[in-house]
């Protein structure tokens, strides 16, 4: 009988992480190695587990999508199609990442998880998912004199990841020490090339009184806008760092909790 540790040895490379590649002579020096498959899927399942994905969202992929979030409104097929794209021809060369804006509750998330999933498990790139609110008090804790940890290790990996997922940017409330440190990430990421992919429900339009473009009367009465939360120099920004996506319709955990009632 097979001991659970023979069991769990790879029949590929029996163990020692390398395969042979086919020969191109018959000369028996003509061997070549590379790395088996084995190490390559547990590579990939570390940086799963390190890449910070809430529990809610684990079972998120591109593939479940129009499972999870069905409807009519041609803008969450296009979005659905826009991020597949996107996971499929990722070039770290390139920088240009996603800026996902929609209503609560039209799967917004979902893509951007799927995408990280699709890039670390089929690609092997690194990636990390923040939720922003979660990420600002990080920072904030780190000022904390009893804790451990600085702001340079919380920013650290933010700065560096191949792939950063900002989720639901513009949630907290605009002070100056919040467009700081949106500015300080956004540009680092930008200045070093890395590609971000971010969510907002907020409308990507300038901020009150930008250029001239409102009223203060407007202003008063309207809905906060991606520029009043982030600030119109980051909104510009983000213009330069990201393909816009936008998706529009209903709030489809409020549909579906509205019909587990009836």
């Amino acid at each position: 009988m097979l001991t659970t540790t023979q069991a769990q040895v790879c029949p590929l490379c029996e163990g020692t992480g390398w395969k042979t590649l086919p020969a191109r002579s018959s000369s028996p020096k003509d061997r070549r190695v590379t790395r088996c498959d084995c190490q390559l899927r547990a590579r990939n399942q570390t940086l799963l587990a390190a890449a910070n994905i809430p529990r809610r969202y684990e079972h998120c992929e591109l593939a479940s999508y129009t499972t999870d979030f069905p409807g009519a409104n041609p803008s969450l097929a296009f979005a659905h199609l826009s991020a597949s794209k996107f996971a499929q021809e990722y070039d770290p060369r390139d920088g240009m990442g996603l800026l996902i804006i929609g209503k609560i509750g039209t799967g917004k998330t979902h893509l951007a998880v799927g995408i990280t999933k699709d890039l670390i498990l089929n690609k092997g790139i690194p990636c990390l998912f923040y939720d922003y609110r979660e990420l600002l008090k990080e920072i904030q804790n780190s000022y904390n004199t009893t804790v451990q940890t600085t702001e340079l290790d919380v920013l650290r990996p933010v700065f560096e990841s191949d792939v950063l997922v900002l989720d639901e940017l513009g949630a907290v409330k605009p002070t100056e020490w919040v467009w700081d440190t949106v500015s300080l990430i956004l540009n680092t990421r930008y200045n070093n090339n890395r590609t971000t992919i971010i969510t907002t429900n907020f409308d990507d339009q300038p901020a009150a009184g930008a250029n001239g473009s409102i009223s203060p009367a407007r202003a008063a009465t309207r809905s906060e806008t991606l520029g009043d939360r982030i600030g119109e120099r980051m909104r510009s920004r983000l213009h330069e760092m990201c393909r816009v996506i936008k998706m529009e319709g209903e709030d489809f955990r409020q549909k579906f909790r509205s019909a587990s009632f009836r």
